[in-house]
């Protein structure tokens, strides 16, 4: 055996681990909103090239008024 101590070969497993592991990431990010400001991020910079970007605090206090400002339909 050749390679550095404690290194192993990609088994049959590792790759459905790994994209198992990555859509339990993404179903996360996606779950907490953390996407929502990646994408939000990546249109206003489109949008308004050389402008600062908001923070994610900034964010969430845009994204919370406009939904207080414009209620929709919802359970409670």
């Amino acid at each position: 055996m050749s390679g550095a101590p404690g290194a192993t070969a990609p088994g049959p497993v590792g790759g459905p681990l790994r994209r198992a592991s990555r859509w339990v990431l993404w179903y996360l990010r996606e779950l907490t909103g953390e996407a929502h400001y990646d994408r939000y991020c990546a249109r206003y910079r489109e949008h308004h090239p050389g402008a600062p970007v908001p923070t994610p605090r900034e964010f969430q206090r845009m994204r919370t008024a406009h939904q207080e400002a414009n209620p929709q339909s919802r359970c409670c």
